[in-house]
């Protein structure tokens, strides 16, 4: 089978956490992405879950930059434990 070659960027940091992982679970990188090609192949998906990271959340952000305002302002932030589970919620 014939091979052939492609170029991923990502960012430095990244790359050497991946390698690093890779290394100790015995494969190189190239391993590593040829196992998830495959997969994906077969599978006709990712193999994983794709979800956003709640942090991000509109409503989140929009508390963080209402607090970053108030102290910004001079102004005690503070949030009660029930606000901070409601926002985790979120």
């Amino acid at each position: 089978m014939a091979q052939t070659t492609i170029s991923i960027r990502m960012d430095d940091g990244l790359k050497k956490e991946f390698d690093s992982i890779c290394n100790e679970l015995g494969m190189t990188m190239t391993t590593a992405v040829v196992m998830l090609a495959k997969k994906m192949s077969r599978e006709k998906r990712l193999p994983f879950e794709v979800s956003i990271d709640p942090f991000y959340s509109e409503a989140n952000m929009k508390a963080l930059h209402e607090s970053m305002e108030q102290m910004n302002a001079g102004k005690t932030v503070t949030k009660t434990f029930e606000e901070l589970d409601g926002l985790a919620d979120e």
